[in-house]
This record gives structure tokens, C-alpha cells and sequence, in this order.
């Protein structure tokens, strides 16, 4: 992996790295800070080490490693990721301001994780680095909070996790679309064909 772009204005809290991985077996190692990698190119097909499946990352799709955690993946295809680092001490600080519950919830790795406002944050992050805004470094801090919240408050019901078709799956479901264009169909039916509905 090599960076395109660090940026050394942000505080030590909260950091921002843009990535060009090439196509091949990657290693993440350890890290002291928490790392929120977001996807930024179109689908990329990755091989994950720690569940020892495929799967197709798409734009907007986050990993979460967190502190002194690593992990490894292999890419068939070149990507752009963007990586947002936050120390472990804002974790701290935001979990000591909520109180109650978000204290004693660690942080755990998550992968092809969907939030909306992960992405909404971190395209504000990228923004006002763009910008070269004389705001950045307070700006950065109320970000990272905004992440910090964002990530003690996962384990709540109401994140969504996303279920994806494994590729043996996808490829009966668009072999039966293609199969049957002149009848209807419907979600139920797809859902019977690619093995994920009960009935």
C-alpha cells in the first residue's frame, strides 16, 4: 500500500490517509489507533483472510479495525480507500461523556458495514481537507467526536448489517432472471432461488 496524500494538519486525535492498494495479498498490521477504512472505487472483488470468503466491496462500504487489531486481505483488482484514524483516548473521552452503557462497549472489527452517516462524516472529513479550511483542526475534533459517537452507539439495533448474496448465490439468481424475462418475478420467488428465504 502506498499513500497518495497524508495530510499533517489534523491533530493527533483524528487523521485522515487516502490509498491506492494494488492488486495482490495485503497485511494490515497492528496499529495504536482505531481505523475506519471507507471504499472509494467502484466494485472490487477481495478475498477476506479472517472469514476465508469472497467478497465484492463497493463505494461507501467501511471496515472497521480497531486498536491492535490486523488483518489481511487479497484484491483481485486495484482500489482507492480512504482511512480515518482515531486514537483510542477520543474513544475514551466521548464513551466517559455518554456514560451509561457506552463505556463498556468495546470496539469490534466489522467489514462491508453500510452507515450512512459513517459516510456522511467522513465525506465532510475529505471535504474540508479538500478545502484547506482554516477551520480544519477544530473542524477534525468535532468529526472525530461525531465518529466516536457514531461507532460506541454500532452495537444498537438499529445499525444495519448487510446480508450479501455469496457469489454461488448471485449467479442462480441472475441465471434465473435471465432464465425467465418473459414472466413475472418477485422477491419471494428470488429470494426461494438464491437459498436466503425460509418459506
Amino acid at each position: 500500500m502506498h499513500s497518495q496524500s497524508v495530510p499533517a494538519r489534523f491533530p493527533p486525535d483524528v487523521t485522515m490517509a487516502f490509498w491506492h492498494i494494488e492488486a495482490g495479498v495485503h497485511r494490515l498490521s497492528r496499529a495504536a489507533h482505531h481505523r475506519i477504512m471507507v471504499h472509494a472505487s467502484a466494485a472490487t472483488r477481495s478475498y477476506c483472510n479472517e472469514v476465508g470468503r469472497y467478497f465484492v466491496r463497493r463505494a461507501g462500504d467501511i471496515d472497521l479495525v480497531p486498536a491492535g487489531q490486523e488483518g489481511g486481505f487479497e484484491t483481485e483488482t486495484p482500489f482507492d480507500t480512504i482511512e480515518i484514524a482515531l486514537q483510542p483516548a477520543l474513544m475514551e473521552r466521548v464513551a466517559a461523556e455518554l456514560g451509561g452503557k457506552a463505556r463498556a462497549l468495546p470496539l469490534d472489527t466489522r467489514h462491508l458495514l453500510r452507515d450512512q452517516r459513517i459516510q456522511y462524516l467522513a465525506r465532510a472529513l475529505e471535504s474540508d481537507l479538500g478545502a484547506n479550511s482554516p477551520s480544519g483542526s477544530l473542524f477534525a475534533d468535532s468529526i472525530g467526536a461525531a465518529l466516536a459517537v457514531r461507532l460506541l452507539g454500532l452495537e444498537n439495533s438499529d445499525v444495519e448489517r448487510t446480508n450479501r448474496l455469496s457469489d454461488a448465490q448471485l449467479k442462480r439468481v441472475l441465471e434465473h432472471i435471465e432464465a425467465g424475462l418473459h414472466e413475472p418475478l418477485s422477491i419471494q420467488r428470488l429470494s426461494r432461488v438464491a437459498g436466503a428465504s425460509s418459506s
